[in-house]
């Protein structure tokens, strides 16, 4: 007797066994398709020679697990369906925000640019050019801070004689030496622009993402996201953190704000003065 198993794993179906519906759009059978013939095996066997019941459990767990497996991939179907949608709605929360990424090009339309570098060591200089469409340089800019991290800076596109540059397609060109003797330093382009739309037509699936400065990225080429009405602290100074964490720390131990500290301490000089004098006038 034909076991169903020997049917699926069969190059194909014997001309004696009945002809059933697939789906011409899937190369494996469904649970259906699997339900079918294994009535068709029941329905047609040898009554001298019955399924063996083992054999039938068998068949029928297979079936079950089948079905389980369909299941579960249409489950993982809607599953992706609304990450996908959750992620457009993310990505739509963009708009009107600032936004940082790796670029060396963008596009000057007479307010401000955003632009700066990443340097991932210590640099003892670094040149930042801004070139034309035509590759030329128009503008050379010697940041002061070497540091390790993100650094921005704002180029109100004017040149090296002061003269406003028409607007158009810039790019940034970065040169640094770093400090130290064998030592090296990589230094990459940023940008920081807002976000002006999103375009969720791509073939692939992602999000366009048009920036103010001309960019079209995607959600991955983002580094940071800002608020365009704060002003962005890029870079802040190690003195003023030292700074504030020991006030945190006076505040925390005190329960009183350094301020308050200060401002109590000629107040304690007072009153010790006035007791003096009152146990003098008493005698």
């Amino acid at each position: 007797m034909t076991d169903i198993a020997e049917i699926f794993t069969s190059p194909s179906i014997p001309h004696s066994s009945p002809e059933y519906a697939t789906n011409s759009n899937s190369a494996s059978m469904g649970k259906e398709d699997f339900l079918t013939l294994l009535v068709a095996q029941l329905q047609n066997q040898d009554p001298m020679d019955p399924e063996d019941a083992s054999e039938f459990t068998s068949q029928l767990t297979e079936f079950s697990s089948l079905e389980q497996l369909e299941n579960l991939n249409a489950s993982m179907d809607k599953l992706a369906v609304t990450q996908s949608q959750s992620d457009k709605f993310a990505t739509m929360g963009l708009l009107g925000k600032d936004v940082t990424y790796t670029d060396g090009n963008f596009t000057f339309e007479g307010d401000p640019v955003s632009i700066g570098y990443h340097v991932d060591g210590q640099a003892a200089s670094l040149t930042l050019s801004i070139q034309n469409e035509s590759g030329q340089t128009v503008s050379i800019l010697n940041p002061a801070d070497l540091k390790e991290g993100n650094h921005f800076l704002e180029w109100n596109g004017l040149d090296n004689e002061g003269n406003t540059l028409a607007e158009g397609k810039y790019s940034i060109v970065l040169e640094a030496t770093a400090a130290g003797e064998d030592a090296t330093v990589a230094v990459s382009p940023l940008v920081r622009s807002q976000v002006t739309g999103v375009d969720f037509g791509n073939e692939t699936g992602d999000a366009t993402i048009y920036t103010y400065a001309g960019a079209e990225i995607n959600s991955n080429a983002i580094l940071s996201i800002y608020d365009p009405k704060q002003p962005a602290n890029y870079n802040r100074d190690e003195k003023s953190l030292d700074s504030n964490l020991k006030e945190a720390v006076i505040s925390s131990v005190t329960g009183t704000s350094p301020e308050t500290t200060e401002k109590s301490a000629p107040m304690d000089k007072e009153q010790i003065e006035q007791d003096r004098l009152l146990q003098f006038l008493a005698g």
